[in-house]
């Protein structure tokens, strides 16, 4: 099986990403919607890259999603759970000229495909914040469904935000 889409294709991090990475990582308009309340350094992210070894070792995958070989956001497996055949995806469209071009959706098929045909698990989980109304229309759009809310779950400057939990289980 190729990680390859209509789009874009998912590959491995390269040490070389460590530009892209610091870069999306630290646009602070990525934090409200990433969780992120400091910035990295460099030598944070380098050390992240040397040290991922396997999705069973770490519990996470994060992908690098590019398109013609330049590197445009990130696809995350995170709390993988082999014992309950379930993980959480994130996604980020980090070059924001890329964005609206359905290499989300595209990415996102990929992994689901990785997901359920290589790694085998029984259901794939995002949690989104109410106001990312492009997350809530990409997952939906791709068969997650809402399974719960939880209220005033995330703090930021304007208040208090309600934070969706979607599922999608191995047809």
């Amino acid at each position: 099986m190729k990680l390859t889409g209509q789009k874009c294709f998912l590959r491995a991090i390269e040490p070389h990403d460590v530009e892209h990475l610091f870069r999306w990582e630290n646009d602070v308009d990525n934090w409200l919607v990433s969780g992120t309340k400091a910035p990295f350094s460099k030598a944070e992210l380098q050390k992240y890259i040397s040290g991922i070894r396997d999705i069973y070792a770490d519990k996470q995958l994060r992908l690098i999603i590019s398109t013609d070989q330049k590197p445009v956001g990130t696809i995350d497996l995170y709390d993988f759970d082999p014992a309950n055949k379930r993980a959480g995806v994130g996604i980020l469209i980090g070059e924001k000229s890329e964005r609206g071009k359905g290499i989300a959706q595209d990415a996102l098929e990929v992994l689901i495909s990785y997901a359920f045909g290589i790694l085998l698990l029984h259901q794939l989980y995002a949690s989104i914040p109410e106001y990312n109304n492009k997350s809530i229309s990409l997952f939906e759009k791709l068969g997650f469904f809402q399974v719960g809310t939880r209220r005033e779950w995330l703090h930021s400057a304007e208040g208090w935000h309600d934070e969706h939990f979607y599922q999608l289980l191995h047809p």
